[in-house]
């Protein structure tokens, strides 16, 4: 009995031992939310500071795209020659004259100064384009539009394969593309520019129209 006590009586302390290990559960996991929490504190300190950077970023590129923006409206539209082949029908008079509209705008041509410029512009590519189709097509399957804007100028110019000139840009009142050449010359004299027919390298012809850009208003 003596010894099965003693044996009992010993058994406390390993009891108490393991009721410690037992105890110690809880304090590690604790220990081990605290540096979890302390880690995702962490990376959405880091993931802040990254979205801020990014941020800031940002507004820096806009800054600058608005700044380059105001700068091209102060100093005018932006320099460039583009070309717009179409098939020498109809259907190519819209096309190419959204084209165009959508080239000046882009070149910085968007503000109300520019208004009836652009318009006179569309309306002579119109009436050109409208003339080669109608009366060229037989001898020119396709038409070219240049676009240039260069030196305070709008020059835009039509060729197609048809080696007729028209006389002195004279009215005809059997077009069904437009209202004539007349037209064209006359908003082009109207907006102080020039227009003419030339001679295409090919053996076409090419009839253009060049108008001045209007001058800044000094008190802007």
């Amino acid at each position: 009995m003596e010894q099965t006590s003693e044996e009992e009586t010993g058994a406390g302390p390993e009891v108490e031992t393991a009721a410690a290990d037992a105890g110690s559960g809880p304090a590690c996991a604790a220990g081990t939310v605290r540096d979890t929490g302390a880690v995702l504190a962490t990376a959405i300190l880091e993931a802040g500071a990254v979205l801020a950077a990014v941020a800031q970023a940002g507004a820096a590129t806009a800054a600058r795209a608005g700044a380059a923006a105001k700068a091209r409206a102060q100093d005018g539209p932006a320099e460039g020659v583009w070309r717009f082949t179409v098939p020498a029908e109809q259907a190519s008079v819209p096309r190419t004259r959204h084209a165009v509209r959508d080239r000046l705008l882009a070149q910085g041509m968007a503000e109300i100064r520019y208004q009836e410029l652009v318009d006179d512009v569309l309306l002579i590519v119109s009436e050109l384009v409208g003339n080669a189709v109608t009366h060229a097509a037989e001898l020119s399957p396709e038409v070219t539009t240049e676009l240039a804007v260069q030196d305070g100028w709008v020059r835009v110019s039509v060729e197609d394969g048809d080696p007729y000139r028209p006389k002195a840009l004279e009215t005809d009142t059997g077009r069904t593309g437009g209202r004539g050449l007349l037209l064209v010359k006359s908003i082009t004299l109207q907006a102080g520019g020039v227009c003419d027919v030339e001679q295409a390298g090919e053996g076409g012809k090419v009839i253009w129209a060049s108008l001045p850009l209007p001058r800044r208003d000094p008190e802007r």
